[in-house]
Formats: structure tokens, sequence, C-alpha cells
């Protein structure tokens, strides 16, 4: 078993262009959505995924509350895309599913 290489995957988290939801983009290049884990909460989110020799894993504060069970997630090209709508806070964690 060879060294796992351990990065924060580069990250770009914004309000759409009503600020209606918030749009979170994670760049996992030549990771399979198989790989992949996206876990979120009303004020913060976990990623980690990985490929042969290296490990993407982070987690990340939002300050402006989210409602996680209306997450939506999909992957292409390396590029997770997550959109989740702003709302009043929730307390449990939220597995989201990844198309």
């Amino acid at each position: 078993m060879g060294n796992v290489l351990r990065i924060s995957p580069a990250i770009c988290a914004y309000p759409d262009d009503k600020s209606e939801n918030l749009q979170i983009e994670v760049v996992l290049p030549g990771v399979e959505k198989k790989d992949i884990s996206f876990k979120i909460s009303e004020d913060g989110f976990y990623i980690k995924a990985s490929k042969e020799g290296v490990e993407y894993a982070d987690s990340y504060s939002i300050y402006c509350s989210v409602i996680p069970e209306k997450a939506v997630a999909s992957y292409s090209n390396g590029i997770l895309k997550v959109t989740v709508p702003y709302q009043q806070p929730l307390e449990k964690l939220i597995d989201v599913k990844i198309e």
C-alpha cells in the first residue's frame, strides 16, 4: 500500500442569480462519482473523495442557513455541483444523493 496524498479540493460557493439558493462547486479531477461522499447540514458541509494516490477531504462553514433536505447534486467532468436553498436552520446532517 503506497502513500496517499491528502489535500483540500478547490471549492467555489456563491448565491444564484435570485439569491434563493447556494451554489457549491467542488473540483475533483479524475474522481469517479462512486468515490465521492458529500454531507450537508444547515450551517456547513463536508466533502470526501478519492482516486488512486489522492484523497480530497475538508469541511466548510455556511454562513446563511440552508435546507439540507432539498439539496441536489450532480457530477460531470470532474466537477461536483450542489444546489441548496437558503432557509431556516435545521439540526440534522443529511447525506446528499449525487445523480
